[in-house]
């Protein structure tokens, strides 16, 4: 009688064709399961039974952009000015327009991405995996430079960007308040709509009106950002010195603080830990906003900023921080920007914001400052190309264009600095903006 194969020795050994199926991917998704849950979503579609919950939304929202994705990547030209993140913004809101996704479904991508508060769950994960699996040192020093290329910007774009339009339109007051300093101002949630607010308050007429008039200039902004991005970074493609490739300035030990010896094993429980540490820091800033009116994801930042200068936290859990905001940058971010394209990216809106004033102020506003961030970042020791992105983040759509920004150029490390740009910068304009409003009304 033959004796059984030693099962401890033998290896499962996969025919060289199943290989290959296996190793072809539609983003992070198989192609088996791709093909898989195409079918099972147009059988769930066709009974009219594609609810809003989180598995039926994670298989739609991850077929649907890693489609539009792939799609991206491989038409050239296009591919290189951050091609799959405006494809995967803006084609959705196309289709939700023309109504090629039905209201319905739209609705309940709407209602998914909303009542999830999804957005602000990924950026929890990101802002504190990335700042707490971060140099120390480098942390510190990033923190108190990042202010002077994103004050020398935001400065040189303010004259520049009302220079400009002023020549074209010969309207100064328009061009300032309603394309220059929207484009400026953090986005939509915390830049346009208390901006708008407070130009209503001081007779510039009904918010809604100027809401609508202010809206399609943080949207087009949002595209520049996103291609010039793209182009700054092919140029530390071409010129590595430019760049730390993520990181937003050189120093020794320019990396993780664990890293100095071999990493951390893995441990599932450290990486759940750091998952509900995540959840817990955003709930933070929530509770905060509810009591006193700050800024959740600024009070997130700065208390993951604070467990990590205290060295209060272990070295495990740290390590493990790092691995939720890879997961998070990876596998979220792309089925993210197709929920935002459906619920909160109007196709309407943006198209109203194409004429060739508004598109050349623009234009000039978001290459100005991040020119000057470029050139200052370099000037006081900075990696040009990564200082001169995140400052760029501060003429986005918020949360969402930073997001958009830092996938289109593969530098999601860099959400803490876009989260200051972005929010910290964005509050200073609004309310220097109001201020001067008020007084010129």
């Amino acid at each position: 009688m033959a004796s059984p194969p030693d099962t401890a020795s033998a290896e499962h050994v996969v025919p060289a064709g199943r290989r290959s199926t296996w190793s072809v991917r539609i983003g992070v998704i198989p192609l088996p399961f791709y093909a898989l849950l195409v079918v099972v979503l147009a059988v769930l579609a066709w009974q009219d039974d594609l609810k809003a919950d989180i598995p039926t939304m994670a298989a739609l929202l991850g077929v649907c952009s890693y489609t539009c994705y792939e799609v991206g990547r491989r038409i050239p030209g296009f591919r290189s000015i951050g091609g799959p993140v405006i494809l995967v913004t803006f084609l959705p809101a196309f289709l939700v327009a023309a109504e090629w996704i039905p209201a319905d479904l739209a609705k309940n991508i709407s209602t998914f991405y909303k009542s999830t508060n999804f957005l602000y769950v990924f950026i929890a994960g990101i802002i504190v995996g990335s700042i707490l699996s971060m140099n120390r040192t480098v942390l510190i020093r990033g923190f108190l430079k990042i202010f002077v290329p994103l004050a020398a910007g935001s400065v040189a774009a303010l004259v520049v960007g009302s220079l400009v339009g002023w020549a074209i339109t010969g309207d100064l007051h328009r061009t300032v308040f309603f394309i220059v300093v929207p484009v400026m101002g953090g986005g939509l949630g915390e830049g346009a709509i208390p901006l708008t607010l407070g130009y209503s308050q001081s007779g510039a007429g009904p918010a809604e009106t100027l809401l609508a008039q202010v809206l399609p200039v943080v949207l087009l902004a949002n595209v520049c950002a996103i291609v010039f991005s793209s182009v700054l970074s092919m140029i530390g493609q071409r010129f590595p010195r430019t760049t730390g490739f993520g990181k937003i300035q050189p120093a020794a030990g320019d990396g993780l603080d664990v890293a100095e010896g071999e990493p951390p094993a893995f441990d599932i429980r450290q990486l759940a830990a750091a998952g509900f540490m995540a959840i817990a820091l955003y709930l933070l800033g929530e509770a905060t906003h509810a009591l006193f009116g700050w800024p959740a994801p600024i009070v997130m930042l700065v208390a993951a900023v604070a467990l990590k200068l205290t060295r209060w936290l272990p070295s495990s859990l740290e390590h493990h921080s790092g691995l939720v905001y890879g997961f998070m940058s990876t596998a979220v971010t792309y089925p993210l920007l197709f929920a935002i394209g459906v619920s909160s990216t109007p196709w309407n809106e943006l198209l109203k914001a194409f004429t060739v004033g508004t598109v050349v102020t623009i234009i000039a506003t978001v290459i100005t400052m991040m020119a000057t961030a470029f050139l200052v970042g370099r000037w006081i020791g900075m990696y040009p190309v990564d200082t001169a992105i995140v400052v760029g983040t501060h003429t986005g759509m918020g949360g969402t264009g930073d997001v958009a920004i830092l996938s289109a150029t593969r530098r999601m490390s860099l959400m803490p600095f876009a989260q200051i740009a972005t929010r910290i910068g964005g509050a200073i304009t609004v309310t220097i903006a109001l201020i001067a409003h008020a007084n010129l009304s």
